[in-house]
């Protein structure tokens, strides 16, 4: 681990003021901005390529619930400072394609899930997928994942020590869009790669509602994950993230309790590091999506004893999506200016550690 780097900003796009962070050893770079396709760029992923590059998708268009909203794809090759032009890789004509998750699977394929709203909220969404063979090149036709409406997916999938993919998905309810409904829920699709089918875990159900999970596998039996919170979007002095667990492999999941950790009802992430230990990106504020911090237990989340601020100031920084690369370093990219400016960061987990 290097532990002596300075803060270093890579690049900026055109039309952005920098981003500087909060910590050193943290290097960030705007990647894409308003002059990039879809004004609107909210929210974004990020997979690591068999061949190295990075592949970034987001969806863009007039706004959160316009129509004309596409899921954007963007690489960049190793060696080059930026990616390139993000081109149109999955669309729904006449309704609003959104939520892109990217992700590359052990066996070579890269699987792309997405939402479809099929009506005024995201309450009326289903699930869709498509697969490349050629590391991103080109798309299959789009399959739908899943069909019940209210289905969305928002983050990354996880391979299971007996060789299964567990996708993170919810249910959301409520038909409001300023108003996250108290019974929406969080669950999980589970994917056998040797037979492909698909089956659905038991639901994780809280005190005002949940989305969004981001799961971590402890033992070969022991799972846990937190969710984005339900609810509404103003200020608010009881919004915590939720943690729920699971005790057979991912299958059943125990009721949502609130955790230690404030949430201003947006989304986070959860990274198990190579060397065991977790990494939680989200925002440690009741009131508002600032500032962008981290922490990281030792002991299988059972104790947070690290906690630091990544991304602070005036701005809005939402939407952390996270891996760790094949260098060890953690790749982290969140939107940011009014959801027209896609960030990423990267940093050793030796920058947080450290005093």
């Amino acid at each position: 681990m290097v532990s002596n780097l300075i803060v270093c900003v890579l690049a900026t796009c055109a039309g952005a003021d920098p981003i500087t962070p909060a910590i050193p050893g943290v290097e960030a770079m705007r990647i894409f901005g308003p002059e990039a396709p879809g004004d609107y760029k909210h929210p974004a992923a990020i997979t690591e390529l068999d061949n190295g590059d990075l592949y970034v998708a987001y969806y863009g268009g007039s706004g959160e619930y316009g129509v004309d909203t596409k899921v954007f794809g963007a690489r960049r090759r190793p060696g080059e400072e930026k990616f390139s032009t993000p081109e149109v890789i999955a669309e729904q004509p006449f309704r609003s394609a959104g939520n892109p998750v990217v992700w590359q699977a052990p066996d070579g394929l890269v699987w792309l899930f997405y939402v479809v709203r099929y009506g005024e909220t995201w309450s009326e969404s289903r699930i869709h997928a498509k697969i490349s063979r050629d590391g991103a090149q080109t798309w299959s036709d789009s399959m739908l994942l899943a069909a019940e409406l209210g289905m969305m997916v928002r983050n990354k999938p996880i391979v299971l020590r007996n060789g299964d993919y567990l996708l993170p998905v919810y249910h959301e309810t409520g038909h409001d869009r300023e108003m996250v409904g108290a019974d929406t829920t969080s669950l999980f699709l589970r994917h056998n790669p040797k037979t492909r089918e698909w089956t659905e875990s038991s639901r994780i159900r809280s005190r005002q509602g949940n989305l969004q999970p981001a799961p971590a596998q402890i033992t070969d039996d022991y799972l846990i994950c937190f969710c984005r919170r339900g609810g509404g979007y103003g200020p608010v002095t009881d919004g915590w993230l939720v943690r729920a667990e699971s005790h057979d492999g991912g299958h059943t999941w125990s009721e949502g309790v609130d955790s230690e950790f404030p949430n201003p009802n947006a989304a986070v992430d959860l990274v198990r590091l190579r060397n065991g230990h977790l990494m939680l990106i989200y925002n440690n504020s009741m009131t508002r999506r600032c500032p962008l911090s981290v922490a990281i237990s030792m002991d299988g989340g059972q104790t947070w004893p690290v906690k630091k601020d990544l991304f602070t100031g005036p701005g809005v920084y939402a939407y952390p999506y996270a891996f760790q690369g094949k260098d060890d370093k953690v790749y982290l990219i969140f939107t940011s200016d009014s959801r027209t400016v896609i960030n990423l960061a990267v940093f050793d987990e030796e920058a947080i550690l450290k005093d």
